[in-house]
């Protein structure tokens, strides 16, 4: 068992599910990311996604597309993501994960960039361009540090497809609620519980659900069927429209 499947085990016992969020690194700046982190910690978020930009971000809908595309232009390098990452993890513990694409790892040097992720304690990367039968080396390296390759599921995966992907897999799962791209509601509805329990029947791994989640709602409707809601774009959202001091009372609102 990885440390971040032990950390969510351990956390499960006294709460029903538990709270991701996410956000990219240097948008609006590292200084606005350095607060929203304060104020998610601070509220009850139970694990952090730090999104490294990418230029072809293509899990991603129109609001994350853009908040990478800004950080691209102003400069941001994953260097400076790196360094940032090394702060934030030696302040608030809590585990927090990498969450970009094949290129980034690439460019930098798959060894050094998973060392460098060991360095700094990040507990596991979310890489959704990267399937198993590519990414061999990338999964041996990361699970021999104890770190978690967390693998993706879809609507459209087969039970064949999620099954590969658990054997892969470390962590967590995180189950993707809808086809498309992030940012746009999701019905939870029949399909979506007929897909959950195929997620469910596929793996032991603990299961996160993604894409469109933005109130108590939705974290209430997941309860009891997944063990953690991801809460991403309607962060961004918040923070570009209210500024980061609005994120706290959000996130405590979803308890």
């Amino acid at each position: 068992m990885s440390k971040l499947e032990d950390t969510i085990r351990t956390l499960l016992q006294d709460r029903k599910i538990l709270l991701m969020t996410h956000l990219v690194l240097g948008y609006p700046s590292f200084e606005v990311n350095r607060e929203v982190i304060r104020q998610m910690v601070k509220n009850g978020v139970d694990m952090i996604e730090m999104q490294i930009p990418f230029s072809e971000p293509v899990a991603d809908g129109p609001m994350i597309l853009k908040a990478n595309q800004e950080s691209i232009s102003r400069g941001v390098k994953i260097a400076q993501c790196l360094e940032f990452a090394a702060e934030i993890t030696a302040e608030f513990h809590i585990p927090f994960l990498f969450m970009t694409y094949y290129n980034i790892l690439y460019k930098f040097g798959f060894a050094d960039f998973i060392d460098r992720a060991y360095d700094i304690n990040i507990q596991g990367f979310i890489i959704p361009d990267l399937p198993p039968e590519e990414g061999k080396e990338y999964i041996e390296q990361v699970k021999s540090r104890n770190m978690a390759p967390i693998q993706v599921f879809a609507p459209t995966s087969t039970k064949e497809r999620m099954q590969l992907l658990a054997q892969n897999g470390a962590g967590f799962i995180y189950c993707v609620a809808r086809r498309g791209v992030t940012g746009k509601k999701t019905d939870f509805d029949q399909d979506f519980n007929e897909y959950i329990a195929r997620c469910r029947s596929a793996t032991s791994l603990p299961l996160a659900v993604g894409f469109g989640i933005r109130s108590k709602k939705d974290v209430d409707f997941l309860s009891g069927r997944a063990d953690i809601a991801v809460i991403g774009t309607e962060t961004i959202r918040l923070v570009d429209e209210k500024g980061a001091e609005a994120v706290g009372p959000f996130i405590a609102s979803l308890r």
